[in-house]
This record gives C-alpha cells, structure tokens and sequence, in this order.
C-alpha cells in the first residue's frame, strides 16, 4: 500500500562508503517537482531476542577541546557482517559487508560498525549516542533491547560522567543517507528510532521530502517511491496528537541526499 502525500508544506542519510553506490556528479532540480509516496515494509527477517549493549566506554585526552572516544559492544543473538536474507535486500542499498551496528553520535550521520567496536574523536561537552542493530540493507532493528543510547558529558582530561537516561520522547534520524544511484533510487528506505515513545500513545513522526509532507503514526520503516535525480531533503519531527512540534533535544532531524 502505497501513502501519497498529506500537504505540500516544506521544511541527512543514503549509502556508506562501503556500499556499492558511487558518487553523483550534479543534481538536477527533479526531484523537488517529482510526485511522492511511502511504502510501508513488511515481512522484514525478524529478530527476536537481539541484544545489543555497551560494555566499555572511556576517553583519553587529544586536546583542550577534544578527545578520544573508545566504545565496545556486546552483540547477542544478533550476527554482525551476516547478510539479510529477505526480499528487501533486493530492493533496497544493501551492504556487501552485511549487519551492522549504527552508530550515531549528537543525532548526526551514523557510521556503520562491522565489529563491536568503536574508536572516535569527539568534542568536550555533553553527547548523546544512540547504538542500534541494523539489517544489512540498513532496517534497524526494533527490538527492545536492540538499542542502547547513553546520554554522559566528557571534560578535557578524557573524564566521562554519566548523565540521566532521557525520559522525554526523541527521534534518531538513519535513513535515508549520502548518495544513491540507479536501481536504489526506487526503494529509499526511509528508518528512524523511537525512544519513549512508539506511537502508541498519541504521538506521531511527520515526515517532509522535498516540501511533501507525510503523517507516520506507526514506528515501523518505510520506502520512499517515486524520487528522480536530485537533491532529496528530508526533515522527521515529532509531534503530539495535535499535530504541534514537541520541544526539546532530538525531536526534529534533517538531512540533505544526492540521488543520480
């Protein structure tokens, strides 16, 4: 079933660099006229009983204003770098280096980790990092204990102190991401992750591609059909039941994806 546009009210993100795409030369102005829609997914591999969970998370001094993040997982029930076997993996951008972890640090572009582990550079200051399990074609998965989000600030000197777990709704923009081309412009899957909420309880996502707007009242991914070479500008924000933007940290996310 395929949900047409809800409004023409306007408002990041595709493939990683080890998935088989290759880099747009320019944009063409297409795809903000192009007629859009969403497409539910369904019959996704299910995995009961993934777990993922973070068992080391320290810092070491760079400089003044930065450090080095050291993060390790432990992946249950769950097998990194396997692939999908479903029909999406030959629909949507699927990795040859098969599940993986996303890792997304203050709600920006995740980076997709084959093994359980982590080494980055990051600033002094407070942080959130939000850890999933991901299909190999980039669904993630939505299991309770799939996901592991630490919210903690970290000084100059590499110490981290831990700060409250959120209990405001938020949303962790996935997908769409980077750049894509051929075939997968046709099945853009579009994947978000939900904390304190599902959807259930009278919020909902409003998602805006390229100035169309869509009402998403049900955590689950979707296919965006029907987008042509161009920039392709995705914005999701939470909202109550209203329809009225929720204030607060991670409620609105945009980034910005080249199709050729």
């Amino acid at each position: 079933m395929l949900f047409a546009s809800c409004s023409g009210s306007g408002t990041s993100g595709g493939a990683d660099s080890t998935d088989t795409t290759a880099a747009a030369d320019s944009a063409s102005a297409d795809t903000s006229a192009a007629k859009l829609s969403i497409e539910p997914l369904t019959k996704s591999t299910a995995f009961p009983g993934a777990s993922l969970k973070v068992t080391e998370l320290k810092a070491s001094k760079v400089s003044a204003d930065s450090v080095k993040l050291d993060v390790k997982y432990a992946v249950s029930n769950f097998k990194l770098t396997q692939m999908t076997m479903d029909e999406h993996g030959d629909m949507a951008n699927n990795s040859k280096q098969g599940q993986h972890i996303h890792f997304i640090l203050d709600n920006k572009p995740y980076q997709a980790l084959y093994k359980p582990e982590k080494s980055d550079t990051i600033g002094v200051g407070e942080h959130y990092l939000m850890s999933f399990l991901s299909r190999s074609y980039h669904e993630s998965i939505k299991e309770k204990d799939a996901f592991v989000l630490k919210h903690f600030k970290v000084d100059a000197d590499g110490k981290i102190t831990d700060l409250p777990a959120p209990t405001t709704p938020m949303i962790f923009y996935s997908r769409p991401k980077g750049k894509y081309e051929g075939k997968d412009l046709n099945y853009l899957l579009l994947d978000f992750y939900l904390v304190n909420t599902k959807l259930d309880d009278g919020h909902k996502v409003k998602a805006t591609i390229n100035g169309q707007s869509f009402d998403i009242d049900k955590w689950q991914p979707y296919f965006i059909r029907g987008a042509k070479p161009g920039d392709l500008t995705v914005q999701v924000e939470l909202q109550d039941k209203d329809g009225k933007t929720l204030t607060g940290e991670n409620t609105t996310v945009e980034r910005k994806v080249t199709l050729k």
